[in-house]
């Protein structure tokens, strides 16, 4: 039997990691999978909360880019090479996370034999664009 609890006691069971789990004599536990502290989040009244799904399969690449709003991404399988401007591939691989900035140009690409799997994960502005097409030309300028 599920039971029921005010908000102070579930947001103290989070502060320590736990919550009440549906038995009576346990407490199911929160594994932390990724924490970061960003800047760029909206500051308008309302915001719109998105999962998307993403699949890359084997030579696939994104457009060059950039994100209004932190994107997370979580590798389910494979890997994924994200190209960030002005620093070196980073290699995000099956059970990672990490953030993409706002305002960074970008692009993304699986290098690998498999499909490249994630899930993603962002606030953003109500009808905001999930990202904003780069010029790479105009940028060398």
């Amino acid at each position: 039997m599920h039971e029921r609890t005010d908000v102070e006691t579930m947001t103290a069971g989070l502060t320590v990691g736990v919550t009440r789990s549906a038995q009576d004599n346990g407490m199911a536990k929160l594994t932390p999978l990724h924490r970061e502290v960003v800047k760029g989040l909206p500051t308008s009244a309302d915001q719109e909360v998105r999962v998307l799904f993403a699949t890359l399969l084997p030579g696939d690449v994104t457009p060059y880019h950039s994100h209004r709003f932190p994107v997370t991404v979580y590798m389910i399988e494979g890997a994924f090479t994200l190209e960030l401007d002005d620093r070196d591939p980073i290699l995000i691989e099956a059970g990672q996370a990490f953030v993409e900035p706002s305002g960074v140009n970008m692009t993304g690409s699986n290098r690998g034999d498999a499909p490249a799997r994630m899930a993603l994960f962002y606030v953003c502005e109500p009808d905001a664009p999930f990202a904003d097409p780069v010029n790479r030309n105009a940028e060398a300028h």
